[in-house]
């Protein structure tokens, strides 16, 4: 049986504490809420971490965050050794914001990279420190000080990164939206939630579930670290966080 969970992230990535109540204990320890601002593993970014605060202020420490039997099922999973409460009990999720704000920034520069480099993904990974994106590009010709000027451009240019939602039938209508070449958008919720950049969305729109920054400008100082060729048309770069070497 699959219980399902409010994301609360989906509305306010910046939520840092959310009250919520548990719905379910699964036979492996993993805690479900009925409401959440922890985010679970999908897309290439990491589960959240951080801790269940109860009502007598002890203290339940979550290693990560991972998806039930669907999407809807959003799994606490207590760091080993941790007590577990009981179904009904009133908790507040408080998240390691620090490293949820560093992969809201990572993520961010990731799709910054998808409009530098408009070609399709084959596989991405979002980090703490260093982040991966896959294209399909049979010839690259690319370097990584072009890519790293343009993308710093999108980020100086501050815009604004915001969601919205459309339906499974817009979608259809505009499959060029979706840049993975082989992972599609889950369907069956009637809507899908998409990630803009720029006012109207002129830099870019994407279907994405993840957590990202109000503005490109909060993403901060990256650079391409490096492209790897991983097959006949399969280019890997490595998004880092500050200025290039010897810049």
């Amino acid at each position: 049986m699959a219980f399902e969970t409010q994301p609360a992230f989906l509305d306010n990535a910046y939520l840092r504490s959310c009250a919520g109540t548990i719905v379910h204990v699964n036979e492996r320890g993993g805690i479900v809420l009925d409401r959440t601002n922890f985010y679970a593993t999908s897309g290439g970014q990491p589960g959240d971490s951080g801790l269940l605060e109860r009502a007598d202020g002890s203290r339940i420490r979550i290693a990560t965050t991972v998806s039930g039997h669907n999407k809807q099922e959003i799994v606490l999973v207590a760091a080993e050794g941790e007590p577990l409460p009981a179904v009904g009990e009133a908790v507040t999720g408080h998240i390691d914001w620090e490293r949820r704000h560093r992969l809201m920034r990572m993520h961010t520069a990731c799709h910054i990279l998808s409009v530098v480099c408009p070609f399709p993904i084959t596989s991405a990974n979002v980090g703490e420190e260093e982040s991966r994106v896959d294209f399909d590009i049979p010839e690259a010709g690319i370097t990584r000080e072009q890519v790293t000027a343009q993308m710093m451009a999108i980020v100086a240019g501050d815009h604004p990164v915001y969601a919205t939602w459309i339906s499974e039938a817009d979608l259809d209508a505009n499959p060029g939206l979706v840049k993975s070449k082989n992972v599609r958008p889950p369907r069956g919720a009637g809507r899908i939630r998409l990630v803009a950049i720029g006012a109207e969305a002129a830099i870019d729109s994407q279907p994405c579930g993840g957590t990202h920054v109000r503005s490109t400008g909060e993403v901060g100082e990256v650079h391409i670290g490096k492209i790897e060729k991983k097959g006949r048309e399969n280019r890997r770069f490595r998004i880092r966080f500050g200025p290039a070497p010897g810049v």
